[in-house]
């Protein structure tokens, strides 16, 4: 059975594999920049403490949280935060971008802030296809026919595959450590010691005492990710317990000890994702504008832009943010909102 969305107008199993297979024969044009911590835009990291009231909508599985900012009828920029933080990490992009004349969506992911499921029988699957077809879904909710693309961490790679899957409803994008679509069979690689210490939550969460773990210490536990995936970032207590407040979703635990041992192929997804999951495992090149983005302070996982490059078919350009972690866009919102600004214009 196939995801409910707008058949009509996403129709992505024949285009999407047609897409893939036309993207594959070219590459587009390749630029390289180096930016600094700050850029035009004046606003500055933790400038903003709060959003407007935040709106509800049915989605596919979900009834969606989500915040809005900037007109109504402004092209629309969608933003997806990464793991283990939330919708906090726009506050301040969000800002700019509506005074630029963007109408701003930033959602919580499934297993954060007030996204609940609609039903209880639904599996809480965390594998990459199922967020990116969250995704789609709220913009169907939403009657959102394009949007500019904006992710980082767990979300890069969902912002990934909307662009691989469904070009059509993406304009552009912004992608923080580039390319992230995997597959088990990729993941199933060992690698060298050096980076398999640098997962050794992933392997602590395929146990169960990692599970019982996370849910018992799940905010010590996100305070620590945070400290060592940007190290150059003093965020204080009270930044930390805004979006810390968000992981007390219900479902979240179960939605990320699944994303990670989905990934090492100790649990299953759901059938109706196979389709895209086959795609995926192709490593399909993405032809929509795309920038790349990477702090050279981040201590997280993550590949070296060099890597992937050639993952990019449309006009393409990576930019380097010095002195910044793992949480690009809340530790250097202008030079995040810079680059989606750029980015709508290719």
């Amino acid at each position: 059975m196939s995801p409910q969305f707008n058949h009509q107008r996403r129709r992505f199993f024949g285009i999407a594999a047609m897409t893939v297979a036309a993207t594959q024969l070219g590459m587009g044009t390749i630029a390289h920049a180096q930016t600094s911590a700050a850029s035009p835009a004046s606003v500055k990291a933790g400038g903003h403490t709060a959003f407007a009231a935040l709106k509800q909508i049915r989605a596919g599985v979900l009834d969606v949280g989500y915040a809005e900012a900037g007109p109504a009828d402004g092209p629309v920029v969608l933003l997806v935060h990464g793991w283990p933080y939330d919708i906090y990490s726009y506050v301040d992009v969000a800002p700019i971008l509506a005074d630029a004349g963007y109408r701003v969506l930033i959602p919580y992911l499934r297993g954060y802030g007030t996204t609940r499921f609609l039903s209880d029988e639904t599996p809480r699957n965390g594998q990459q296809a199922a967020l990116a077809a969250d995704m789609i879904a709220f913009m169907d909710a939403l009657g959102v026919e394009k949007a500019i693309l904006g992710g980082y961490d767990w979300r890069a790679r969902t912002v990934n595959i909307m662009a691989a899957l469904w070009p059509d409803s993406c304009q552009a994008m912004v992608s923080v450590s580039g390319y992230l679509i995997g597959s088990q069979a990729a993941n199933s690689k060992p690698l060298p010691p050096a980076a398999e210490l640098s997962w050794w939550y992933q392997f602590y969460f395929a146990t169960e005492r990692g599970r019982l773990g996370y849910a018992a210490n799940t905010h010590e536990f996100a305070k620590l990710i945070w400290r060592t995936a940007s190290p150059t970032w003093t965020f204080d207590d009270a930044t930390f317990n805004r979006s810390a407040a968000a992981l007390d979703n219900p479902d979240h635990v179960d939605i990320t000890i699944h994303n990670y041992r989905w990934r090492l192929g100790l649990a299953e997804g759901e059938e109706k994702y196979n389709a895209f999951e086959k795609q995926l495992a192709m490593g399909p090149v993405i032809g929509i504008p795309t920038i790349t983005m990477e702090g050279d302070a981040n201590g997280a996982p993550h590949p070296q832009p060099s890597a992937y490059a050639k993952k990019f078919s449309g006009r393409y350009e990576h930019r380097d943010v010095a002195g910044i972690g793992h949480n690009l866009p809340q530790e250097a919102p202008e030079a995040f909102a810079q680059a989606i600004i750029d980015v709508a214009k290719f």
